[in-house]
């Protein structure tokens, strides 16, 4: 078989800048990259000819329909296809799109979360193209990445916020490079590279469990003889079938222009990773939600199922999304890299202090951010952060920071009394330090990495927060530059003050130790928010909506709806579970295990009937102890339909979701208990769903 050359194919599914300059003409290109870049406004009549030559290319791969693709508040993509046939005088059909079709529909939106901003009877919301992401084709669809927003303009999406705060950061980087006298630089963008964690299972054992069905995750099942215990999975050799759907997977993510470039196995059994190339936010943001998607669909081609929940099975490593993230000029600099000249070192020190303070500043914003139910079983676990958010800078960089405060020499490797814009800053290598994979927030060379996304979560929640705050720090910093005396002075004044007032958010130990947590939230005064109603309802703090609302990332009535979406989904997901646990309970594993002591009773009287004497201690014993787990299992299941009832009585979603994480929560692992016990004494033949060591060990 002919092996495919992937720089042939790479992209043939995108209608990206090669094809735009190859079907447009030369004024056309130029005013669709005008638009691309400078977001200026794209004239009718260009439009009409994006669209005609977008549909001509979409038609020459076989698409018969298109969509305006968007990133609804529910975690998924959204999409409704429309066919490009129009009908012809001969009673034929004509293939159309026009660019008032390209530009701006009109999707219902009666039915997608709007937290109060709109009335239930309104149903128009309209999808607005963003041409900074390209166009591609899924299936026979083509695919327009959208804004979707309500009738009266207010977000109803993650994209629209997110391109919100991109806006914002760069227009604050930009007031702070033409400081330095860097007037070459047009525009400042983040970039990201989010590393993609999930589980593959078969999918004739995932057929035959609700939990996974229902909820993505398993709510009962005790732990295997083997787990993770020997890391003899973590980089190992590749199974033959994960392999096959890892070469499929790639192939259809190259197709989109998406860069996905490392795989390997996880920690636990049965997990993987893929890790793309970094790219622009909004696009890293599209293309993480695709991904996911295609996982998905690629996993059932192999008779496989692809579990993207945070915590598919306890005892073993969840999965995160970690979110390698920078700061780039379109110049091609990363901002945060430390140069070798006085301009780019104190340039570079004061992008670093601008994430330093704003990471401390918004510490609960970049936690509520990564806020779900699935998450909230992660963080804090030792595979995976903790819920207190900290940095992690490495003991070089922590070195010259900690110099600059004391006005000191930098004990390098040369005494330097650094006085910024003035001295040179010793050069340090990039990896100057190891990894800290246990630090939410740790600088990698010349880029963060933000570790506290869950597996499902879109990466445009996060995002949009760290930019905002980064935007906010900047801000600060350029008002007080732009009418300073003496520049230098001036800066080097505000990167000591900054380091000085905000160095508790830095810490390079280990993240994982108790005696951090204590550290943190007892000496140092840093937030600890475990679980998702404990920090949402902070995304309404009085600083947290000014600097949001300051920088048009969010009105105050989008703020508000988020919450309570938030909030109202974190509740649903919950009860979701808890319903199935119950169902569960009752109709799968009780009976279960009351059959199996039938089966003993019935040997046991055999037994008896042939000779009296027998004591038949196993028989008496087992019985004994699986009616005893019946009776617990039953009336757990009693106590968590109950808590579930009394939820009904409680109409406030704040109140609601510390109802069911105090009460709820508790209830489901109450009932856990009991069913995992009761299935490590159950004979396997009547157990009724498949085990963790049947589900971890499934793909051969």
């Amino acid at each position: 078989m002919k092996k495919k050359n992937v720089s042939k194919y790479f992209g043939c599914m995108v209608f990206d800048d090669r094809v735009m300059k190859a079907s447009l003409s030369s004024k056309v290109y130029q005013s669709l990259r005008k638009t691309i870049d400078e977001g200026e406004k794209l004239d009718s009549s260009v439009a009409d000819v994006v669209a005609e030559a977008m549909k001509e290319w979409a038609v020459s791969k076989g698409a018969t329909h298109y969509t305006h693709w968007f990133q609804p508040l529910t975690g998924i993509t959204a999409e409704k296809h429309d066919s490009f046939i129009s009908p012809s005088p001969n009673g034929g059909v004509i293939m159309e799109f026009s660019g008032k079709e390209l530009i701006k529909g009109e999707p219902d939106a009666s039915s997608f979360p709007s937290g109060g901003l709109r009335a239930t009877f309104e149903a128009r919301g309209y999808t607005a193209w963003d041409p900074t992401s390209y166009a591609f084709i899924k299936g026979k669809t083509l695919c327009i990445p959208t804004a979707f927003c309500s009738y009266g303009g207010e977000a109803l999406d993650k994209k629209t916020p997110l391109l919100r705060s991109m806006k914002a950061l760069n227009k604050q980087a930009l007031r702070i490079l033409r400081l330095f006298g860097n007037e070459k630089v047009s525009y400042v963008t983040t970039s990201v590279g989010p590393e993609q964690e999930y589980f593959l299972i078969t999918k004739e054992m995932y057929d035959q469990r609700k939990d996974l069905q229902f909820t993505g995750r398993t709510l009962f099942g005790a732990r295997p003889p083997k787990g993770q215990e020997m890391d003899d999975h973590y980089f190992g050799v590749i199974k033959p079938r994960v392999e096959a759907y890892m070469a499929d997977l790639n192939e259809e993510l190259w197709k989109l222009g998406i860069l996905a470039k490392t795989q390997h196995n996880e920690v636990a059994p049965a997990q993987h990773e893929l890790a793309p190339i970094y790219t622009t936010t909004n696009i890293a943001t599209d293309h993480n939600q695709l991904t996911m998607e295609i996982m998905q669909k690629v996993a059932a081609r192999h008779g496989l199922v692809c579990l993207l929940h945070e915590k598919p099975f306890a005892g073993v490593n969840g999965s995160g999304k970690h979110n390698n993230w920078s700061i780039s000029t379109d110049t091609g600099v990363n901002l945060l890299s430390p140069g070798e000249t006085p301009y780019e070192n104190a340039q570079f020190l004061l992008f670093l202090c601008a994430v330093i303070k704003a990471v401390d500043d918004y510490q609960d914003l970049l936690r509520l951010s990564v806020a779900t139910a699935g998450n909230d079983h992660r963080l804090g676990a030792n595979e995976a952060p903790p819920a207190v958010v900290s940095m992690f800078l490495g003991d070089e960089l922590n070195g010259v920071l900690e110099a600059i405060e004391k006005d000191i020499p930098y004990a390098g490797a040369e005494k330097t009394q650094m006085k910024l814009g003035v001295d040179v800053l010793p050069k340090f290598n990039r990896d100057n330090t190891d990894r800290n994979r246990t630090s939410p927030f740790a600088f990698t060379g010349n880029k963060f990495e933000f570790r506290m996304l869950g597996s499902s979560n879109s990466i445009a929640c996060a995002n949009m927060m760290l930019n905002s705050a980064v935007a906010e720090s900047l801000k600060i910093y350029a008002d007080r530059l732009e009418n300073a005396e003496n520049f230098e002075e001036t800066l080097h004044a505000m990167i000591r003050k900054t380091i000085k007032d905000h160095k508790r958010i830095i810490f390079n130990g280990n993240g994982y130790d108790d005696a951090w947590i204590k550290e943190a939230t007892e000496k140092r005064g840093l937030l600890n928010y475990p679980s998702t109603p404990d920090c949402m309802p902070h995304l309404l703090d009085e600083k947290n909506v000014r600097m949001l609302t300051s920088h048009k990332v969010f009105s105050k009535a989008e703020l508000e709806s988020r919450c309570e979406i938030m909030l109202e989904n974190y509740c649903k997901t919950i009860v979701i579970e808890a319903n199935t646990m119950v169902d569960m309970a009752k109709r799968e594993i009780i009976p279960a295990v009351e059959a199996y002591a039938m089966e003993l009773a019935g040997t046991a009287s055999a037994k008896k009937s042939v000779d009296e004497t027998l004591a038949c201690r196993y028989e008496h014993s087992l019985i004994k102890k699986l009616s005893t787990l019946t009776d617990q299992m039953a009336v757990r299941t009693d106590a968590l339909e109950n808590a579930l009832i009394e939820l009904q009585d409680t109409k406030d979603i704040e109140k609601q979701s510390c109802q069911i994480r105090d009460t709820v929560l508790t209830r489901m692992q109450e009932l856990r208990i009991a069913c995992d016990e009761a299935e490590t004494v159950t004979a396997k033949k009547y157990w009724p769903f498949p085990t963790y060591g049947d589900l971890l060990f499934s793909v051969k």
